[in-house]
């Protein structure tokens, strides 16, 4: 445990530097991240966040309680126990889970929902303490708005804009009282309970119960191991717990394909655990940390995330009958064109935008989305009468729905997505990363469409760039270009110096490779 008391105690001891761009507060699509041994994410930058979120509930008069939760990382006690100090040293009323409990990202999300559908003249909002997948010397904290979703980019602008305010001033003016008043002053709220007293409102549980299906979940050490435990012990749905492990150093985890420790369910690397026992039942399905995002093993190995999705959508189309039939579908931008194929065919529209799933959270908080999911594992959807359910990504969620769509079609879901395969095509897929300098990604935002001159991409004739998502409008930070038969997207990460260039071909490998060698030259011609 060296390691990680050295981290922990850097957490309070290391003081960022203000006038330091890299270690200044800096909410990217998923909240503010960072490692306190890096001076990124320290006691300092929780007071300044903390506080400025304090100071955005009252302009944006917000009065109802926050919802406070947190994962199973090393640095989230610790900044957990600075934002309750914050929170009730300014007077909010904070929701904390009951015995002491983790709390994972999509429980948080719908206590909210449930909060504000029986007070909507008095609106909750949350906060959850995690960094999702990342290693363990990380940390990371986020806020969800009374709509139940991570806050847009207005949001985080005004709390990142006041919190460095604050981060610049010494936290001089940060209001703070002891850890045991504000626990004495925090309500305790059942998040487990809740959360699965209403799961069937949202999954056929009936059908996964007559299955008899055998089922395993693996929390790798997050915020599920108690939701699956609860499941598991008195539900009848024959759930086996195979890791009941938490540890903040994630020890037992195999490393990730870079050699780094990961909590990423999305990877076969660091899903080897679950992986090797695959075979002990009928489906599996793993979590990270804060229980954002699912990963579905069956006898075929783990499912690619863009292939699950896909399966969702088809399934929940022809199993969801009161779904009414103006309700479209969501994805990103850098989303497998299967699911374009599939919504087609069940004859829906589609709803495309820019990489991260806030902007999901409108369309599932007013119903007129079914469904959001992005290429990353994560996804959410309407309750079997067409209601939000959650309007953060829910690893749990889908990980029954998994269950369910093997318990009512008898079909695998590599196996459902080999049926897809046959009527729309088999896409390949893959995302690479390319040198650029800093102007090469400043460049990223001056292209239009019109930055594109040619007419042909791979044999295939360009049918649609887009610099903006077509579902809304909004700056998808890069550029698409997309045939019949393919498509490549571009943009810049945040921070390195690299761009990601992502692709994908329905006529086979040796056309992703051509697709991708000539969206390299295309960039390298407008960068």
């Amino acid at each position: 445990m060296g390691v990680i008391q050295n981290l922990q105690d850097a957490f309070y001891a290391v003081k960022p530097d203000a006038a330091v761009e890299a270690q200044r507060v800096a909410f990217g699509t998923s909240g503010h991240r960072g490692s306190a041994l890096k001076s990124t994410f320290n006691e300092w930058h929780i007071l300044s966040i903390a506080q400025a979120v304090a100071d955005y509930r009252v302009q944006a008069n917000i009065t109802g309680p926050l919802f406070l939760g947190l994962d199973t990382h090393a640095l989230s006690r610790p900044a957990w126990e600075i934002t309750l100090q914050v929170l009730a040293a300014n007077n909010v009323e904070v929701r904390i889970a009951t015995d002491n409990q983790v709390t994972a990202t999509p429980l948080v999300s719908r206590a909210i929902l449930v909060f504000n559908n029986d007070k909507p003249d008095r609106l909750a909002d949350g906060i959850i303490i995690t960094p999702s997948h990342n290693p363990p010397e990380d940390g990371g904290i986020k806020y969800n708005t009374p709509d139940g979703g991570p806050a847009d980019g207005n949001v985080t602008g005004w709390i990142e804009r006041r919190a460095n305010e604050y981060l610049q001033s010494d936290c001089q003016d940060v209001k703070r009282i002891s850890l045991d008043e504000a626990l004495q002053q925090a309500q305790e709220y059942d998040y487990i309970g809740r959360y699965i007293a209403g799961l069937g409102q949202v999954i056929n549980l009936e059908a996964i119960r007559k299955s008899g299906l055998k089922l395993g979940a693996d929390p790798i050490g997050g915020t599920a191991l108690p939701v699956w435990q609860a499941l598991a012990s008195g539900n009848d749905l024959n759930i086996e717990v195979v890791n009941e492990i938490l540890d903040p150093a994630f020890a037992f985890m195999p490393p990730d394909h870079d050699g780094r420790i990961r909590m990423d369910c999305s990877s076969t690397a660091a899903m080897a655990n679950l992986l090797m026992i695959r075979d002990q039942f009928d489906i599996a399905f793993g979590n990270d940390p804060d229980a954002d995002r699912h990963g579905i093993v069956d006898s075929a190995g783990l499912m690619n995330p863009n292939h699950f999705l896909c399966v969702c959508v088809d399934y929940l189309l022809t199993h969801r009958p009161q779904w009414s039939a103006a309700l479209k579908i969501g994805k990103t931008l850098v989303t497998s064109s299967m699911m374009d194929r599939v919504v087609q065919a069940n004859g829906r529209d589609l709803y495309e935008v820019p990489v991260g799933f806030k902007w999901f959270v409108r369309g599932l908080y007013s119903g007129e989305l079914a469904f959001g999911g992005e290429e990353s594992a994560g996804a959410s959807f309407l309750t079997l009468g067409g209601k939000p359910w959650s309007t953060d990504k829910d690893g749990i969620l889908l990980c029954l729905l998994a269950a369910e769509i093997l318990a009512v079609t008898g079909l695998k879901p590599s196996e459902y997505y080999a049926k897809l395969v046959q009527q729309h095509g088999n896409p390949v897929y893959r995302r690479i990363d390319a040198a650029a300098t800093g102007e090469q990604k400043s460049a990223f935002k001056k292209l239009t469409s019109a930055s594109i001159t040619a007419s042909q991409l791979a044999g295939y004739d360009i049918i649609a760039v887009h610099t903006v998502a077509p579902g809304n409008g909004a700056s998808i930070g890069g550029i698409k270009v997309s045939t019949s038969e393919g498509w490549f997207a571009a943009r810049p990460s945040g921070t390195e110096d690299i761009y990601k260039i992502y692709a994908e071909s329905f006529v086979g490998e040796e056309h992703l490779g051509q697709l991708i060698n000539e969206a390299q030259s295309l960039l390298s011609a407008v960068l």
